[in-house]
């Protein structure tokens, strides 16, 4: 087909030299110095660092002058910095390590050890010292961005297992319930995320129980980013719908039977296991992100992914709203009574197998969102709640049952500890270890937990 008059298959190919192609890529990146996309800009400033090319110092120079975005701007005397390292005037080689130093170049390590290297070779003192000034700079930074880092991980972590036991802290802490089956509650909330997600999109085809079933899709062209905000309150309503069947057909009968309430829980979660894998199979399933949880922030070289943000943010809300239901609700009145002292609270016309009913039903609830955050952050499969009961029921004993404050220092101080230890260990199952000796020594010397529920029932 002729384009614009040329006919493509009449023209000859040109003959190319490594000249040639470096000059071709000359231009190409002075183009991209250009480029109105600031993304774009900010990568080839970036790029153009590399190799410490002092010809295009110019290209930098002159758009360091009209460049508005800030973060351009931090790149721009980055790159610059790092070219005129390679620079044979000492002033702008001094000047050049001062820069990096200051702005806690990680990227600039290397090239600060070659120029240290070469000043150790010419015994050119000033430009020693100025490069291993530059160096130690950096190195501070590089502390502080770690030391950052994990306590935004531990954070992270901590919510997700606050998010994790705040479920089991109702069911067991309040109620008394060794509910083994609360991970499945988690894989529940996750596959109802991953079933609107389909929904929204193109649809779902399931096989359960080998009959064929075709969810119809609405095709929205923002199903992607829209289906979680309606995924979260219908993980919760689902997963309280499949505990208020539970705790009619099998909890009510176990109420102060610890042994037999957790042989029970465990057999029931191995069958949800297996119905989740007739359904949607054994294999895990994909749940995509929104875009607004897909990105992150990066300040000062620490990067904080806003799906971490995000649980970190709604675990918080999570514990204001439990911690007003049970304080400030009629309801919450109505659980501590029950939970506290059921023969008086029935005695008192209290309707206790109702609030029992609606207790279980909130505290699987809550372990629906669980699963809903968790689909954002790693694999939905049929067990994936097993990762995770071993820690919830940890977090809760440590906080001490039924103490909605203490799982949530638990989670923190937990999540802070594991990641801290991984941090300077090196190794995150010596990590693990040693957070798990270091809570069986503190349930040695505290057995309650660190804070201990007492009332008149308990003394």
């Amino acid at each position: 087909a002729v384009v614009n008059g040329v006919d493509p298959d009449a023209v000859e190919t040109a003959e190319t030299d490594s000249g040639l192609r470096r000059a071709m890529k000359e231009v190409t990146d002075l183009a991209a110095l250009a480029n109105p996309d600031t993304d774009k800009r900010l990568r080839a400033v970036i790029d153009s660092a590399i190799g410490q090319n002092p010809d295009k110092l110019p290209g930098l120079l002159i758009l360091q002058k009209t460049e508005k975005d800030a973060k351009v701007k931090r790149a721009l005397e980055e790159s610059i910095a790092l070219i005129q390292l390679r620079s044979a005037v000492p002033a702008e080689k001094l000047a050049a390590c001062r820069k990096l130093g200051e702005l806690g170049s990680i990227a600039a390590q290397d090239a600060l050890k070659t120029v240290v290297k070469e000043a150790t070779a010419a015994n050119d003192k000033p430009l020693l010292a100025a490069a291993e000034a530059a160096i130690r700079a950096i190195e501070r930074h590089v502390s502080r961005v770690n030391a950052m880092g994990t306590a935004f991980r531990g954070i992270s972590l901590g919510s997700v297992l606050l998010v994790v036991a705040i479920g089991l802290a109702i069911t067991f802490g309040l109620m008394g319930v060794i509910n083994m089956a609360h991970g499945e509650f988690i894989a529940v909330g996750a596959y109802t995320t991953y079933v609107i997600q389909n929904v929204f999109a193109g649809g779902l085809k399931l096989s359960p129980f080998g009959f064929n079933l075709a969810l119809p899709g609405f095709n929205l062209s923002s199903g992607a980013n829209s289906y979680f905000i309606l995924a979260i309150p219908a993980s919760f309503l689902i997963a309280a719908l499949v505990g208020i069947v539970l705790e009619r057909s099998v909890i009510q009968f176990l109420y102060k039977r610890p042994l037999e309430s957790l042989l029970a829980t465990w057999g029931i979660s191995l069958v949800m296991q297996q119905v989740l894998k007739l359904i949607f199979g054994s294999n895990n399933v994909q749940v995509n992100s929104p875009d607004w949880l897909s990105g992150n922030w990066t300040v000062n070289d620490v990067i904080f992914g806003w799906n971490r943000v995000f649980v970190i943010g709604f675990a918080v809300l999570i514990i204001v709203v439990t911690w007003l239901v049970l304080n400030k609700t009629s309801l919450g009145l109505l659980i501590r009574a029950v939970m506290q002292n059921r023969n008086m609270a029935a005695c008192m016309g209290v309707r206790t197998e109702r609030v029992n009913t609606m207790t279980f039903a909130f505290g699987c609830g809550l372990a629906g969102l669980a699963g809903a955050f968790l689909s954002q952050i790693g694999n939905v499969g049929p067990s994936m709640g097993q990762l995770y009961i071993v820690d919830a029921f940890m977090t809760v004993v440590v906080g001490g049952v039924g103490n909605i404050m203490g799982t949530v220092i638990s989670a923190i101080g937990i999540g802070i500890s594991d990641q801290t230890l991984q941090q300077y260990l090196g190794n995150p199952v010596i990590g693990k270890i040693l957070v798990l000796g270091a809570i069986i020594l503190f349930l040695q010397w505290r057995p309650a937990g660190l804070f201990v529920t007492r009332s008149r029932s308990l003394d």
